[in-house]
């Protein structure tokens, strides 16, 4: 790779999407200017990769080269190829006892095949994930049963109330330790993951297997899941819009939010002008 061109990791949702899920004219035209430069954009995403694909579409990243990260790093997927050259995954039977936990609690949850959301229950909660995310889903009284293979995720979902989540989280921390590492992606997204995965071990390993120097990475975040990503790269920024208890994770804060081009302002700072490494 040019020792000149930049790596830019980007969350999708709260950094590149705006509030309606959309991506900026603004946010579009930086991206297209950056990638006719030669310069590497990276969706890395808490998404599952059907529905990150979506995106990588709408920003043409599908020729060679072009790669996304998705479950929180879980898969890194070739977008040129269509097919992941890493992924982790959970066993089933840490799959079951999530969501079996989930349901003796009375939340909802659910997990993957490579192109749906499985979910035992079709509730507001599975309607309002898979609006936001255009996913397709499927309803089945044997969740596992119904699995092709490991998954990479499960997510457990409380629209109303996250302190539920927390004490859910809780109950089951002596369980997972060991097993299965979870955060928050948002306030009202509890997810669990296999043991040491994120974004910054998917980063890590992506500028392993390319041979990409990590003084040329750049990623932009707002949420707790964003964290190991921005610790990760080289420049850190944290969009205006995150909490401000994030702000201390980067070492650039944006001027403007994920509704007025915030990744356009990243994108001419540091990838498309002549500055600092």
């Amino acid at each position: 790779m040019n020792q000149k061109k930049k790596i830019l990791f980007l969350d999708l949702d709260g950094t590149l999407l705006n509030d309606a899920k959309e991506i900026t004219p603004g946010n579009m035209a930086a991206i297209r200017e950056a990638l006719r430069q030669g310069h590497k954009i990276v969706i890395t995403s808490g998404r599952a990769t059907v529905s990150a694909l979506t995106f990588a579409e709408k920003m043409s990243l599908d020729s060679e080269g072009c790669y996304a990260i998705t479950y929180n790093g879980a898969c890194i997927y070739d977008l040129f190829h269509k097919k992941p050259i890493y992924r982790k995954t959970l066993p089933v039977a840490v799959v079951r006892h999530i969501l079996e936990a989930a349901e003796k609690a009375g939340l909802y949850a659910h997990t993957y095949t490579k192109t749906a959301v499985l979910s035992a229950h079709n509730t507001r909660e599975l309607l309002s994930y898979t609006t936001a995310t255009t996913m397709q889903y499927l309803i089945t009284d044997d969740v596992c049963g119904a699995l092709p293979e490991e998954p990479e995720k499960v997510i457990v979902i409380e629209l109303d109330d996250p302190q539920r989540l927390h004490d859910f989280q809780a109950s089951l921390s002596e369980w997972a330790d060991g097993k299965v590492d979870s955060f928050y992606s948002c306030p009202n997204y509890l997810e669990y993951m296999p043991v040491g995965v994120s974004k910054g071990s998917a980063i890590k390993i992506f500028c392993e297997m390319f041979d990409l120097p990590l003084k040329n990475t750049i990623s932009a975040g707002d949420a707790d899941n964003d964290i190991p990503m921005l610790e990760a790269t080289h420049i850190s920024a944290i969009m205006k819009n995150a909490e401000s208890s994030m702000y201390a994770h980067g070492n650039y804060v944006t001027e403007h939010d994920n509704n007025h081009d915030g990744i356009a302002e990243i994108i001419y700072k540091f990838i498309l002008t002549k500055g600092k490494d």
